[in-house]
């Protein structure tokens, strides 16, 4: 008598696997260009330390900016750097490889395996290095904290950490979007990596940006205004408006909804590279 056939197992549970296998890889490839490895990591402190150091110079010469004194925009820079390094650390180099996945054919190999290929496409590599940018970034936001004499609550933490997920799936949601150009202009790593030079404006407190086009424009379109604003003020306890979490949280949902909508429609124009 044959032996019954083993019970089907849900698609879902394929994926913790298939993401362990990717982070092998990741740190595969990293540890075999290791100076690359560290170079960057260097290139990335010395950069948020520059940063840093003009937030000093500035407050040098005043002692707040729009109700922001120096600590507050020092856990400001801290709260824009921690988002941008997770991301470069989960997102960066695979949403920006898109393009050359479709010019390529690389992506018409990816559609062909039984996983979801947004997942694939998105999570194929792992920039290690930024996750100690990300902790050094981290350790900034604790000194300032500290320096301002400010304790957030375990409610205050949860609350910063959630908003910070939410922060990152805009940036996500947005890059994925502009990389899916691609499908139409074959190189669109100009796109993608002129949005992340938008990431500096995460880094402005504000209530420091007059009324107007560019206020609208980068907190309801391109909202990096909130991005790191919002998380930075509910760690503070600094909230002016209960709105402008519920404003991050609706953001994070609609441009992932439209980044998923556009990639549909890309999927349904692309004719693969050998057509």
């Amino acid at each position: 008598m044959n032996d019954p056939l083993p019970p089907l197992q849900p698609a879902w549970r394929r994926y913790p696997a298939l993401y362990a296998a990717l982070w092998r890889n990741s740190v595969t490839r990293e540890m075999q260009f290791k100076a690359n490895f560290l170079l960057w990591i260097v290139v990335e402190a010395l950069w948020f330390a520059l940063q840093l150091g003009f937030m000093s110079v500035v407050y040098g010469h005043t002692e707040s900016i729009a109700g922001w004194n120096r600590w507050q925009v020092i856990l400001l820079v801290g709260c824009s750097h921690l988002i941008q390094q997770v991301f470069t650390a989960f997102f960066l180099t695979n949403i920006s490889d898109l393009s050359e996945h479709i010019r390529t054919g690389r992506l018409d190999f990816m559609l062909l395996l039984p996983v979801n290929t947004r997942f694939l496409i998105s999570f194929r590599k792992v920039d290690l290095g930024a996750f100690v940018n990300a902790a050094s970034a981290l350790a900034v936001v604790i000194w300032a904290l500290r320096h301002l004499g400010h304790t957030p609550g375990a409610l205050e933490v949860v609350a910063f950490l959630g908003l910070c997920v939410a922060g990152l799936i805009i940036h996500y949601s947005l890059m994925f979007l502009l990389s899916s150009a691609a499908f139409w202009i074959v190189r669109a790593q100009g796109v993608v990596w002129g949005y992340y030079n938008l990431f500096n404006i995460a880094r402005i407190p504000e209530s420091a940006v007059p009324q107007g086009l560019f206020r609208r424009v980068f907190t309801l379109v391109l909202p990096m205004l909130l991005v790191s604003n919002v998380p930075a003020q509910t760690l503070l306890g600094t909230l002016r408006s209960p709105w402008h979490p519920l404003l991050l949280l609706g953001l994070s949902v609609v441009c992932f909804a439209v980044s998923e909508w556009v990639w549909r429609q890309s999927l349904r124009r692309y004719s693969s590279a050998s057509a």
